[in-house]
């Protein structure tokens, strides 16, 4: 019996010391911006001028949560930015079931969340400063990008589980009604650079945690020159990053998955970081959810490098 309470006592120390290790309160959020700041402000730091900038987006939020704060710089500076989401995030099977109220969110219910999440991210751009017309949906499937382009090249296209569709079913994206095939994807990329002409593309790493993610970059390294690349990572290990919650006056420091990477730091302003978490928060959907995993991009920088992987 006294061993079954050791245990019991020793799990909840153990609960106890990883919801302050997460969730840190202010001592220890102290302890993690002494620490930060000796590894972050090691790194180079980033300028942005006035680039031709293009970012690619696998899901509406990544935009905001990668590069809001580059996004404001480059329009600051008299640049230009579009915005390009790979797909409309209607793969988010707990969103859906949230939202529509049900537990098998599958057809309407995920192509709903589609709809509510391009608004959301039309929202979150307007208040990043980019218009309206630089902002381009592709609408292939969320958690089916790495499937288009490795299993379902050409022909008999990919049919997503979760929205049962097996071709672009969105108005106002690029090409409505396109198969969900690698080269339906590939085209509709190769379209948008030839249209926007970047001088700066930044991508999800292909490091990152998250499938859509690595396709995507990996879609960059094919399509884009080396020059013009620079990697962002969103989903970075375990826990990363820490700690979580609105921190703005703490450092980002690399993602573990970003190990070895050359990483250059871009500072934002007070201003900028509170465009950043108004941007984040037009994204309500994934805020109900996520907000404390979200809010923990707001920092005093963010994190690009010149190499994928």
């Amino acid at each position: 019996m006294q061993r079954w309470v050791r245990k019991r006592y020793a799990l909840l120390v153990a609960l106890l010391v990883a919801a302050v290790v997460i969730n840190a309160p202010s001592i220890t959020a102290w302890g993690y911006g002494f620490y930060y700041r000796l590894t972050v402000n090691r790194l180079p730091q980033m300028t942005l001028a006035g680039e031709r900038l293009l970012v690619l987006s696998p899901h509406p939020d990544d935009e905001s949560l990668c590069c809001a704060g580059a996004i404001q710089q480059v329009l600051k500076r008299g640049g230009e930015v579009w915005v390009l989401w790979f797909t409309s995030g209607d793969g988010f099977e707990w969103d859906a079931a949230l939202m529509e109220d049900t537990l098998r969110p599958q057809g309407r219910a995920s192509l709903e969340l589609g709809q509510r999440r391009m608004g959301e991210a039309r929202l979150a751009a307007r208040r990043l400063g980019v218009p309206q017309d630089h902002l381009i949906f592709l609408g292939y499937p969320d958690r089916g990008l790495w499937a288009l382009l490795e299993r379902y090249p050409q022909g008999t296209p990919y049919r997503s589980h979760l929205t049962q569709v097996d071709h672009v079913p969105y108005a106002g994206v690029l090409s409505p009604g396109a198969p969900y095939t690698g080269e339906a994807l590939r085209r509709d990329f190769r379209r948008v650079l030839e249209q926007v002409q970047p001088t700066l593309v930044l991508a999800p790493s292909p490091r990152d945690a998250h499938v859509d993610h690595r396709a995507v970059g990996l879609l960059a390294q094919q399509e884009v020159t080396a020059e013009r690349l620079r990697f962002w990572i969103v989903h970075g290990g375990p826990e990363w990053p820490l700690p979580k919650g609105l921190h703005p006056q703490l450092p980002l420091e690399p993602a573990p998955r970003g190990k070895g990477l050359p990483w250059q730091r871009l500072p934002l302003s007070p201003e900028e970081r509170t465009v950043k978490l108004e941007a984040l928060q037009a994204h309500t959907s994934q805020m109900q959810l996520l907000a404390h995993f979200m809010l923990a991009f707001v920092r005093q920088n963010e994190l690009f490098s010149p190499r994928g992987e």
